[in-house]
Order: C-alpha cells, then sequence, then structure tokens
C-alpha cells in the first residue's frame, strides 16, 4: 500500500516550503513541492521609481539580499544602455564573490551536512585516528588531534548537559547514515570551524557594501563607494588589504577543508550518486563582468542540453537574445489568475488561492521553462557549464574532487557521478573555490586600475520617455537569478523576479511536466517513513531559498512529518 509523506515545513532553508512524496515499495513515486506563503513584493514596485527598486527587492529573502539588489540594479542600467565604470564593477565583483562563498559555506556545513553526518556517532571516534586520516588528505591546520580531542569533549559535554542546542533534533542513529565515527568527528569539527569563516565573508560584504544583510553601496550606475588613497573614511589600500587579507583566510579553509570533506563524504556515499538527477537540462548565466558594458566576464555561462557537455552553447551578455527570448513563467498549478505561460516582461502576479489540489494549483511558486522545457540552476549548472567551456579553474578543482572521492571509494567516480544528490555538494565546493580564485583576480584589477589614476565609480542614469525594457541577471550562489523590469516615462510598469528556487522547486509547468525538486525526488529510496532522511537529503541539495521563490520573509520552525496510508 502506497504512503503519502508530508515534510511541512522543510526546514535548515530560507522561507516555507511544503514536500509530499508518495512512497511505494520504498522508493518515491510521485512527488509535490510548494511554496506555502507569498506577499507580492512584484506588484508593490509598480510606479516607483527603478533606482529604488533594488532596495525593495532586497527584502525580498532575509538570505539572498544582496543578490537581487545587483541583479534589480542591472535590469534597469540593462534598459538604460547604461555603461558602469570598472571600478564599480570590480567592486560589486568583490562584494558578489563574498556573499557567495559565505552563501556555500553556510549551506554544505551549517544547513546540508547533517543530512550525512552523525553527530552522535563522533562521540564514539578516535580523535588519534580521526586526525591521521584528516591529515592524511588535507594541510588544513585545525585537522590536529589535539583540536579534534577537544571538539569531541565539547560534543560530550553537550550530551552530558542535555543541552543539544543546534544538534538537537537530528536523525542521529539513521539506518541511512554511512559515515564511520572518525569522519563524523572531522565533519563535527570542520561545522564549527566553518562558523567562524563564514564570518569573515560577511564581514567582505559589510566593508564593502556598508552593512549586511540589506548592502548600502549599490546604486544605478555603478557604487557608491568613493575612492581615495589619501582619505581614511573612504576605499583606500589599507581597506583594501584588510579584505585582501580576509580572502586569504577563506581560502586556505575553502581548498584544505570544504573541498575535501565534501569528496570524503561523497567517497562513502558513492549509492547516492545513483539518485536524484531529475532534470538535467542545465542553465547558468555569465558572472564577473569585466568591462563597462557586460559583454566581457571571467566566468562564462550557457545551456546544456540533457546533462550532455558537448551541447553547450553559451550566453554572451545582458543582451543576448538566446537568454532573453527562452524565458517563460506559467501559473497553471500555481495559486495565480492565469495559467498561460508568459515572458516575464508581459508577466502576472495576481493571486488567486485555493486549497493544495493535487492535480490543480498547489504551490505560490511559479514554473520558468527555457525554450518551453524545465531548466536545473544551481552550482552543478554553473560548473558544468564553466568545464564544458574549457574553464581552467574549475577543471583542476573539479578534477581534484573527484580525485580524492575516488580514492576514499577506492573506485573511479566521474562527472557523469554529478547528475545527482551527492554530486550538487561536490558541485557547489568546486563553485567555492573557483569563486576564491576570481575574487583574487578582482581585488588585483581593482588595485591596478586605480594605480592607473581611475576613481570613477558612478554613471548618473538618464530615464528616456516612452517604455524601454531591461534584463538584469546574475550566476547568484543557487543559481540564475533575473529581474525584468518595464519602464514607461520613468516609472516602473511591470517587475518580475525569476529566482533560482522558482526554477527548481516549482511545480509542474504548463505542460504537466514536474521541475528540478519534483523530478529529482522520483525514485529515491525512504528506509523509515516517520524519519524521511532521504528527501530531505535531496531537497537540501539544491540549497533552497523558497523566500525567494515566493518574495516572502519568515521564521523558521521545526519539521512537521506526516505519514498516512492512501
Amino acid at each position: 500500500m502506497a504512503k503519502r509523506i508530508i515534510v511541512d515545513p522543510v526546514t535548515r532553508i530560507e522561507g516555507h516550503l511544503r514536500i509530499d512524496v508518495e512512497v511505494e515499495n520504498g522508493l518515491v513515486s510521485k512527488a509535490w513541492s510548494s511554496g506555502q506563503m507569498w506577499r507580492g513584493i512584484e506588484n508593490i514596485l509598480k510606479g516607483r521609481d527603478p533606482r529604488d527598486a533594488w532596495a525593495f527587492t532586497q527584502r525580498i529573502c532575509g538570505v539572498c539580499t544582496t543578490v537581487h539588489a545587483l541583479a534589480s540594479v542591472r535590469a534597469v542600467e540593462n534598459a538604460l544602455q547604461l555603461e558602469v565604470p570598472l571600478n564599480a564593477q570590480y567592486i560589486r565583483n568583490i562584494m558578489l564573490g563574498a556573499h557567495a562563498l559565505h552563501d556555500h559555506i553556510v549551506h554544505f556545513y551549517h544547513l546540508s551536512a547533517l543530512d550525512w553526518v552523525d553527530i552522535v556517532s563522533a562521540l564514539d571516534a578516535d580523535p588519534k585516528a580521526a586526525a591521521q586520516l584528516a591529515e592524511s588528505l588535507s594541510s588544513w591546520k585545525l585537522n590536529n588531534v589535539h583540536e579534534l580531542t577537544a571538539v569531541q569533549q565539547k560534543l560530550k559535554s553537550f550530551v552530558s548537559s542535555g543541552q543539544l542546542g543546534i544538534f538537537a533534533n537530528g536523525y542521529w542513529g539513521h539506518k541511512a547514515m554511512k559515515l564511520p565515527p572518525e569522519v563524523n568527528l572531522i565533519a563535527a569539527a570542520h561545522y564549527l570551524q566553518a562558523l567562524e569563516i563564514q564570518r569573515e565573508a560577511n564581514r567582505i560584504v559589510t566593508v564593502i557594501g556598508g552593512k549586511s544583510p540589506h548592502v548600502q553601496n549599490l546604486t544605478v550606475g555603478g557604487v557608491t563607494n568613493s575612492i581615495n588613497l589619501d582619505s581614511q573614511a573612504v576605499t583606500n589600500m589599507e581597506r583594501l588589504h584588510y579584505i585582501k587579507a580576509m580572502i586569504d583566510k577563506m581560502e586556505d579553509f575553502v581548498k584544505n577543508a570544504y573541498l575535501v570533506d565534501v569528496a570524503i563524504v561523497g567517497g562513502f556515499y558513492t549509492d547516492w550518486a545513483g539518485y536524484g538527477a531529475g532534470v538535467t537540462d542545465y542553465l547558468a548565466v555569465p558572472e564577473m563582468p569585466l568591462d563597462t558594458k557586460g559583454e566581457k566576464f571571467s566566468l562564462p555561462g550557457g545551456f546544456i542540453k540533457g546533462g550532455n557537455l558537448s551541447t553547450f552553447k553559451p550566453i554572451t551578455g545582458y543582451n543576448d537574445k538566446y537568454f532573453i527570448d527562452g524565458v517563460k513563467e506559467s501559473s497553471k498549478h500555481s495559486w495565480y489568475h492565469g495559467d498561460e505561460a508568459l515572458h516575464p516582461w508581459e508577466g502576472e502576479t495576481e493571486p488567486n488561492y485555493d486549497d493544495f489540489n493535487d492535480e490543480g494549483q498547489y504551490s505560490w511558486i511559479k514554473s520558468p521553462t527555457f525554450n518551453g522545457k524545465p531548466a536545473q540552476v544551481g552550482p552543478l549548472a554553473n560548473v558544468l557549464c564553466l568545464a564544458a567551456n574549457g574553464h581552467e579553474p574549475t577543471l583542476k578543482h573539479l578534477n581534484f574532487v573527484l580525485d580524492t572521492a575516488s580514492t576514499v571509494a577506492q573506485t573511479k567516480i566521474g562527472v557523469p557521478a554529478l547528475h545527482s544528490t551527492i554530486g550538487r555538494h561536490a558541485a557547489r565546493a568546486v563553485r567555492a573555490a573557483v569563486v576564491l580564485d576570481e575574487m583574487q583576480h578582482q581585488w588585483q584589477l581593482l588595485v591596478d586600475n586605480i594605480g592607473k589614476g581611475d576613481i570613477d565609480t558612478f554613471n548618473r542614469p538618464v530615464f528616456p520617455k516612452g517604455e524601454v525594457r531591461g534584463v538584469g541577471y546574475h550566476e547568484a550562489p543557487r543559481g540564475v537569478l533575473s529581474h525584468w523590469i518595464v519602464i514607461e516615462d520613468g516609472k516602473i510598469k511591470n517587475y518580475q523576479a525569476v529566482v533560482p528556487s522558482t526554477w527548481n522547486a516549482g511545480p509542474r509547468n504548463q505542460d504537466d511536466v514536474p521541475g528540478p525538486y519534483e523530478a529529482s525526488l522520483m525514485g529515491n529510496p525512504i528506509a523509515d517513513p516517520d524519519r524521511p532522511l532521504e528527501v530531505l537529503r535531496t531537497v537540501h541539495s539544491f540549497d533552497p531559498c523558497i523566500a525567494c521563490a515566493i518574495h516572502l520573509m519568515d521564521t523558521e520552525h521545526n519539521e512537521i512529518v506526516k505519514v498516512k496510508a492512501l
């Protein structure tokens, strides 16, 4: 007899997500992904000054604030065909890189690792054996026996006091947990160390952006960061060297702890390379612009069909019609009026709420398509597009992760394994290393450009009479983010945001084809219906930000799992 499992809300994400699955013979046979709240930021923006949109769109989410601000100002700049000074581009690039690193580190260690790591098992580990294993795979300075012993004692003190704190309510002892105690101890230590490292990333965003979350330095036409090497009050070399020191600190952790940890987890969970592929059409956009017009980028983007890297087709810039013409959104299974697939410039966001209907409307999230079909976005799509383009840093870090995982698993693991739940985690770690390399590059470009005497950071926008349209996109930490704006006589006529979790978490589209979440859950094993750890593993592997997809903010709650026979 089939069972219906409802996880509502899914936790360790941003926003309210409900996942329903039907399980037959221990495997998921049907799935529904539902965003559960809405507040209509897109409608709030109508009639406002386009220069203010970025401040509103930052409030779409409590986590992805910087990325929405950036996509918004890019959309207005694109509509006006406004060039952005080089210094502003480099400053934005460093800031968005820091934001991405913060997101990637937090996602793996603090949001997803506990789907794979059994903290209670770490109490039985031998710290000396754990240190020997860690030091054989990595040069991370805190992999020593003294540090690991201290972490184990801290965990034991949590347990003895009955105050598990951040480690409460985990699925400890679940039969799907496979890591040896020593690996669990290493992961627990790095979990705690990552709390400090992610703070360094956020410091960079704060130093550049004025505050975090909700940066203050972006503006249509550039940034508000003034450059004066003789002033302590604005951007100078002292501040830039402080930023460089924080980049270097993060680089040590990402390349010597994060990359290795993901490879170890992948090596022990090779079976999960066979689950969670779902949609294998991949979409990514170019990022880190190197010129004032947004036509040259350090990190290429494009589209891959059916997981075949040889089909890669590049997206060249903000005005590339291949991207602009390819995106549509449907509300057929969403709680909005109308079910026709519309281009974002023609998009509508008029609420039409009803009860959850398996075959009708069941989510506040729309269903995007690229050239008429669902596409997966996120670090896996980004890394595969970079690899297909022959991006050397990506290939270097990707080969390192695959080779290390192969050593742990004692079997060859290749690129096809990336089309999976565990593969998304591997790709996110690779992207973190790529972003770090690029932050170093962007920092040097900024310093060199200032050294030439260029201190410009802003071009004033001019709004024409009549209607203009623009799209601003960003390869955000969680995937392709695009803001679409229609401006008429200097005011916002229409505004739509197509975000990563809309691409991935959307319900079935206008042709009733499931999106990446729903497709990736099909066939997943469920060992214990009362503790559906496997559902969380696959959903968390996408790094959900449902607040972005349904344009709300709300607090997190503990998961509530309901199981009923059908």
